[in-house]
């Protein structure tokens, strides 16, 4: 049997084609993403220390492969429009997806936020605005959270999301975008 000699050519071509096509995608998607992300820093600490993040129904905690985890800030730049900026938190819940969204209509009505005209209690969720420092807020209890990974551990509850975003301009973006 005759060993195979490699002057190692064929693995640097490899590894340039490789590194080349990285670097390229890499490239694509910082241009995909845009920049109107870029220093909102300020503007997502602010959504997070909205009070409403903060409160939840008696026997609403954390999923438990979530604790630890709090509130989470994010900045999606992939509409073509205003970056939309959030501040969420996940909830598990051992009741009625009902008692939820009681719980928030009062927390809600209390704290000055308006029921969106077109938005409905349903078991998805339900969603409030307010304009604040010129800012126009969304409030939204989602009920079936989705997207998550791993997948919230609540037991025999649900889980559900409350999230409190604005469009990065603080336009007049509504419940359901």
């Amino acid at each position: 049997m005759r060993a195979l000699v490699s002057n190692g050519r064929p693995h640097v071509l490899l590894t340039a084609a490789l590194l080349l096509s990285v670097a390229l995608l890499g490239a694509c998607a910082a241009l995909g993403r845009g920049d109107g992300c870029r220093g909102a820093a300020s503007e997502l600490r602010r959504l997070a220390e909205q009070p409403v993040l903060g409160v939840a129904p008696a026997r609403a905690s954390v999923p438990a492969n979530y604790r630890g985890v709090g509130v989470t800030t994010g900045c999606d730049d992939d509409s073509g429009g205003a970056p939309w900026l959030h501040a969420d938190r996940l909830y598990a819940f051992p009741g009625r997806p009902e008692d939820v969204i009681s719980y928030y209509a009062g927390a809600a009505a209390s704290a000055g936020w308006e029921l969106e005209e077109d938005s409905s209690a349903t078991l998805d969720g339900v969603c409030w605005t307010r304009i604040e420092q010129g800012r126009h807020l969304v409030l939204d209890v989602e009920l079936r959270p989705g997207g998550f990974s791993p997948e919230p551990v609540v037991g025999t509850g649900i889980a559900y999301t409350v999230s409190v975003g604005s469009e990065r301009d603080g336009g007049a973006e509504g419940c359901g975008g």
